[in-house]
């Protein structure tokens, strides 16, 4: 392949909303890095925060920089000090660079490490017609797994680690935001054993793609529905055993507290805006068990939701909108509007 000098990418080039379409230099990579040619990228809600450029971007994202850190595409090259991977080969990654220095990366808890930046928010990311990355976050794809869902696999990721997080074999599972990534948790909770598995909103379009991903799955739509109706009607004595809370509602998660069993359990993964109002005695009565739930498992994770795709998980229509990259404005309208699912935008 004839390396060239400049790239397509989208950047975050001035302090304010939107993100504008650029010529830059194709990355240098360093020894133990490779360089990806891009084929898919999703566009997740942390680009949705950036391209607003709302109060969380302007304190953590640097100007100018390419964003982006969902993706699939292929190594074009690899540095010297980089060995089990190949020209070619086609791959995803893990989008949070960790150092080796903290005692959680001591440790082997990666996805733990304090000091750890995000491709697309931190450092240059995968909006673009080339990604260098570290070969050690390097995700090397099955055949069997397309460029669209390698492209999803990072918030997919989030759906796994956050539903694993508890044993869910028989389990009666409650999930609060019907997002793309409650959507795929859902998915996830039924193919690992779940018995009855409710997910709510208050987005009947969210809703409706929910019932379209997976049919088994009870939607329950809080401004028309009661929960306790719903856990009479599928025969649950007590509540929920898990929840999985998607939507960083306040008002989800009380309704979550009441509506699980004695000893339940809740994953955390959806972020409240500012601080939320917690009735903690409420928790502590029932005994039930929180994990906060950041990312994904560095990289267990990925080997579960690869295994699981390959054994029948379908999360394919959770994709609603497909698009080549130059028609990004049109991408990030559909995921503003709140009537998406996610978005892929092909590079090539």
């Amino acid at each position: 392949m004839t390396r060239p000098d400049t790239m397509t990418a989208l950047e975050k080039s001035r302090p304010e909303e939107g993100l504008w379409r650029v010529q830059a230099p194709v990355p240098e990579i360093g020894p133990d890095e490779v360089l990806i040619r891009i084929n898919a990228t999703g566009i997740c809600g942390t680009d949705i925060h950036i391209w607003n450029w709302d109060d969380w971007a302007a304190a953590t994202v640097p100007v100018p920089l390419i964003t982006g850190h969902e993706f699939a595409g292929e190594i074009v090259e690899i540095g010297r000090n980089v060995t089990g991977l190949s020209v070619g080969q086609r791959c995803s990654g893990e989008g949070h660079v960790v150092g080796t220095d903290s005692r959680q990366s001591r440790s082997g808890r990666f996805h733990l490490d304090p000091g750890t930046r995000g491709i697309g928010v931190n450092v240059q990311g995968a909006f673009a017609e080339y990604l260098r990355l570290p070969a050690f976050n390097v995700v090397p794809l099955p055949d069997d797994i397309p460029d669209e869902i390698g492209a999803i696999l990072d918030p997919l990721g989030n759906a796994v680690h956050t539903a694993l997080s508890f044993d869910l074999l028989g389990e009666d599972v409650l999930i609060t935001g019907a997002g793309p990534i409650g959507i795929m948790a859902a998915a996830v909770a039924r193919h690992a054993g779940a018995r009855h598995v409710v997910i709510t909103d208050i987005n009947p379009g969210r809703l409706e793609l929910a019932q379209h991903v997976c049919p088994a799955v009870r939607t329950v739509d809080v401004t028309r529905e009661d929960l306790r109706g719903v856990i009479d009607e599928l025969g649950m004595k007590q509540g929920f055993d898990v929840g999985l809370e998607m939507s960083g509602s306040q008002q989800a998660l009380d309704q979550m507290v009441d509506s699980l069993i004695m000893g339940g359990k809740i994953a955390l993964l959806g972020i409240p805006p500012g601080k939320s109002p917690v009735d903690w005695s409420r928790i502590v009565f029932k005994a039930i068990t929180i994990k906060g739930v950041y990312g994904r498992e560095m990289f267990e994770t990925w080997y579960k939701m690869i295994a699981m795709l390959q054994n029948g998980l379908d999360v394919g229509r959770v994709i609603t909108h497909r698009m080549p990259a130059e028609r990004f404005r049109d991408g990030f309208a559909a995921m503003k509007s709140g009537a998406a699912g996610k978005v892929v935008l092909s590079w090539c």
